[in-house]
């Protein structure tokens, strides 16, 4: 009887020990050599799960992608009205600040979008997605009169990923330029302006 494949278990311990690698050093000082001795392999070993150190880390951001969506849904699937959902969007979307280890990896992963397709179209599937849970929050809100919208709801929407993208690039510098409360406060400003709702924290 053959013995079952290690290969699954061996690429997930590859993908975990290069997300931290991509933390610990960033993308632009990441070597391959780091990851297989972060793993105790050798380089051609580690090539041999994966065949390109950018093949690697395209799984590193597939799963960064996920679990961040993931996690947004979750927040706002967990409240029953539309301007909670809107808030629990508007604060899961936000780093900490430097040491938010989930953002910092998709703000890390995205400066290769800059230069490689398959990186960009990820990223653009991340705020595609994003755009979407908000536009469906927006539309929700509108349709029961919670909301009276200053624009169409996929405008709104945009406008507010943007918002968060900004905002969380000066939140994960070295040095922050601002707190994630204020972020927050100037987020919840434009979303209460473009759904005339006060948006008040009932939970």
């Amino acid at each position: 009887m053959a013995r079952p494949s290690k290969a699954p278990e061996r690429r997930a311990e590859l993908i975990e020990v290069a997300r931290q690698a991509v933390l610990d050093r960033g993308v632009l000082n990441l070597r391959l050599r780091d990851i297989a001795e972060g793993a105790g392999l050798s380089s051609g070993s580690v090539l041999y799960y994966f065949p390109t150190l950018t093949d690697l880390l395209q799984e590193v951001q597939r799963e960064a992608v996920a679990r961040f969506c993931s996690a947004r849904e979750l927040a706002a699937g967990a409240k029953p009205s539309p301007a909670g959902r809107l808030l629990a969007m508007i604060r899961s979307g936000l780093p900490t600040g430097p040491t938010d280890e989930l953002c910092v990896l998709l703000y890390e992963l995205g400066t290769i979008a800059r230069r490689d397709p398959v990186y960009a179209a990820r990223h653009i599937t991340l705020y595609e997605q994003q755009v979407r849970i908000y536009t469906g929050i927006l539309e929700a809100g509108a349709a029961t009169g919670e909301f009276t919208l200053t624009a169409d709801a996929v405008s709104i929407a945009r406008n507010l990923v943007a918002l968060e993208d900004g905002y969380g690039l000066h939140l994960t510098q070295a040095v922050p330029t601002l707190e994630t409360a204020t972020a927050e406060a100037m987020l919840l400003s434009y979303a209460r302006t473009a759904t005339s709702n006060p948006l008040e924290d009932r939970s």
